[in-house]
């Protein structure tokens, strides 16, 4: 242990001098990641003064996937910050090198060393070819120690090639093959060490130059470096070149960890990648790592998670514009369709496809979202070309501006993202983040209610402004509107264009039928006042009810009062595979499915369950009544269930359809279907219940009367 403190202690000669004079970590790290240069270069300043305890503490946070997100932001900075100085780049080069024995994860070992490359200190070298030999990692720290290309690298290299066989062999021997070609691209590939880059301008850099790279090798560096930077956009950057066969094994653990570290990487695009990323995820780690992100997987909400706008092939999801929305509401619904016809084909005189790029050509009038949005939070990629002048427009209203900054004579000198048209409230950005003309950019738009924030390729341009009524500025703006991109006669291109509906109000409220028959509410997405037992295990998520294992999940919820006869409705959501149950006429204590009656939740339908009894589809009365099948909504879709008991009548209506009616004395007086023991089927009053079994299904809108 003293031998293993020495070696730390060593590496900070030249980044603190004392622990009295380090600044706090935790407040260091809020800097991050960071909107304004100002903030981060305090940070670096800060970072610069810590002791072994301060850089100990960060560094032991790549180890923890709940907390590794700030430390990854943090670290990533502080190397491209002092890279350039050669003795804090050896201090910081000598940290990470130690660092590498102590690093547990996955995550932490690739993080290190993608640092270590884009340091290119020798120190480096030692750490990095005892990761050649483990077999996850082996790529990784070949392609670290060929940017880093010094003699005892490649040294290092040639060594483990000799001693190595099989996939290790062949990937050194790769970069070996990369390092011995004229003008090697290895070093071009890494990151210029500059302060002004943050981690979304990183990833537009690491996007242009996967465009640029001509071979398997190089991708793979730029895929081990976008790992390093967290959040929804990279993940769907690296999560297309699952559709390259020589990629698709490398990039699915990245895609695993990626949103393993961050429950905001959710949609429909996000499921499908991971569904196909598992299979593919081989290696020492891969147990621990598939059976995490395949329980990550089936607790991922279906709802409120991000849409693609844009599929890269044609305009699917969107139309030609119509006026504006005042103009819209005063048409007749005939003249409203006739006049979207015409203007869907005028659409495509200027709007087109074109090598995966969304293209206004310079020619026609505004490309429309079909789909109406009201609350929403938005990441969209755009270019333009010198003069170019086009822009956003939020419901149907402009916009938050894009434009060629050098254009003085119209005041583009301000930068784009701003709300051009306001007049009240503010219009211009606060800053300028604007990207070279012919550069990507990317937007961060957010949208709730009036107010909008606006992030420019990882700056704040606009901090929660009010967007006026451009159409009539003596209303608000309007609550559901179209997306627009707007046409204003220059060349401008989109791409990754991403959208997820924003959800404020989960309460659902008895409606006045509901009423009128004497419903009352046991939970309408607010709290679990009405319920007792595992409220662990049961939480509120998005205003439903979600049993998860992660948080305890399995076990029973209970309604605090008992009910004899009744009508029980609520909706649910399965996962694949999912199991759950509805205890009635139940007391708190015993297995309700026979102290009580059960009657089943579970995705019956899933390949899993394909030699079920009769008795145990949905919807059945656990062991004694089978349930009709064929009428669950497709996994992840909303069911709505009625159960109705009455004496010993059992009624259940699953999407409209009646599946269970039957009398319970009857179909157990000869015993019953699972030959046991359901003493539960003589009770007259009891609990009602959800019944865990350990597996992710979620309930809302839960609403019981008294029969």
């Amino acid at each position: 242990m003293k031998k293993l403190f020495l070696i730390f202690s060593i590496s900070f000669i030249f980044i603190g001098k004392t622990n009295a004079q380090s600044a706090d970590v935790k407040t260091t790290l809020q800097s991050f990641p960071y909107q304004k240069s100002a903030d981060v270069s305090n940070a670096i300043a800060s970072m610069q003064s810590w002791g072994t305890k301060e850089w100990k503490s960060v560094l032991s946070m790549l180890n923890d996937d709940s907390l590794k997100l700030q430390a990854t932001y943090a670290l990533n900075a502080y190397v491209h910050a002092v890279a350039n100085d050669a003795a804090k780049n050896n201090a910081i080069a000598t940290t990470l090198a130690s660092a590498v024995s102590h690093a547990k994860t996955y995550y932490a070992k690739q993080f290190i060393a993608t640092q270590l490359s884009t340091l290119g200190n020798d120190v480096a070298v030692k750490p990095l070819a005892k990761l050649l030999k483990d077999e996850a990692q082996c790529a990784n720290a070949a392609i670290a120690l060929g940017i880093i290309k010094s003699n005892a690298a490649i040294d290092a290299l040639k060594a483990a090639s000799s001693k190595l066989s099989g996939e290790q062999k062949k990937q050194i021997d790769n970069v070996l093959a990369q390092l011995n070609k004229p003008a090697s691209p290895m070093r071009a590939l890494t990151l210029l060490p500059a302060v002004s880059v943050n981690p979304v301008q990183h990833l537009l850099q690491l996007q242009d130059r996967m465009e640029a790279a001509k071979n398997p090798l190089q991708k793979k560096a730029i895929l081990a470096e976008a790992a390093a930077v967290p959040g929804f956009s990279t993940f769907i950057f690296v999560s297309k070149s699952l559709q390259d066969p020589e990629m698709k094994s490398f990039v699915a653990p990245i895609l695993a960890r990626l949103a393993l570290a961050d429950k905001a990487i959710r949609g429909e695009p996000i499921r499908k990648a991971l569904e196909t990323a598992i299979p593919l995820i081989k290696g020492e780690d891969s147990a621990i790592l598939v059976k995490s992100i395949t329980a990550h997987l089936k607790a991922l909400p279906y709802d409120n998670g991000f849409v693609s706008l844009f599929n890269g092939k044609d305009l699917t999801g969107w139309k030609g514009l119509v006026g504006n929305p005042v103009v819209r509401a005063k048409m007749s619904p005939d003249t409203l369709q006739m006049a979207q016809m015409d203007a869907n084909d005028k659409m495509y005189q200027g709007w087109t496809v074109k090598d995966g790029l969304l293209v206004f050509t310079g020619h026609g009038d505004n490309l429309c979202t079909v789909k109406k949005y009201g609350d929403f939070e938005m990441y969209v990629d755009w270019k333009i070309t010198e003069k170019g002048d086009a822009g956003i427009y939020l419901r149907g209203s402009p916009q938050v501006q894009i434009w060629d900054t050098s254009r003085r004579e119209v005041g583009a000198q301000v930068g784009s993202g701003g709300l051009y048209n306001n007049q009240k409230n503010m219009s211009k950005p606060l800053v300028v983040a604007d990207n070279k003309i012919g550069q990507w950019n990317t937007f961060h738009i957010t949208m709730q209610g009036e107010k909008v924030t606006v992030y420019l390729n990882g700056q704040l341009v606009v901090d929660n402004v009010t967007l006026e009524n451009y159409w009539d500025r003596n209303q608000s703006i309007f609550p559901l509107e179209q997306l627009e991109l707007q046409a204003h006669g220059t060349y401008v291109a989109y791409r990754n264009i991403y959208v997820r509906e924003i959800k404020n109000d989960f309460i659902i409220p008895l409606n006045e039928e509901e009423k009128k028959q004497g419903f009352v509410s046991l939970f309408d997405g607010s709290n679990l006042d009405n319920w007792v037992g595992n409220k662990e295990g049961y939480h509120i998520e998005d205003g439903a009810i979600v049993v998860d294992p992660s948080h305890g999940g399995g076990g029973n919820l209970y309604t605090k009062d008992e009910y004899a006869d009744f009508s029980y409705k609520f909706e649910f959501q399965l996962t694949p595979g999912a199991n759950n149950g509805i205890g009635i006429r139940a007391p708190l204590t015993g297995d309700a499915a026979y102290v009580g009656m059960e009657i089943q939740v579970l995705d019956s339908e899933h390949e899993m369950y394909k030699n079920l009894q009769i008795y145990q589809y949905h919807g059945s009365v656990y062991g004694v009544i089978p349930a009709r099948r064929g009428f669950l909504k497709p996994t992840g879709e909303w069911n709505q269930e009625e159960i109705i008991a009455k004496g010993n009548s059992i009624k259940v209506i699953l999407n409209g359809q009646v599946i269970v009616d039957g009398d319970i004395k009857k179909a157990s007086e000869n015993g019953t279907l699972d030959h046991k023991e359901h003493p539960g089927l003589k009770n007259t009053t009891g609990h009602i219940g959800f019944l865990g079994h350990g597996d992710v299904v979620r309930f809302r809108n839960i609403r019981i009367k008294k029969n």
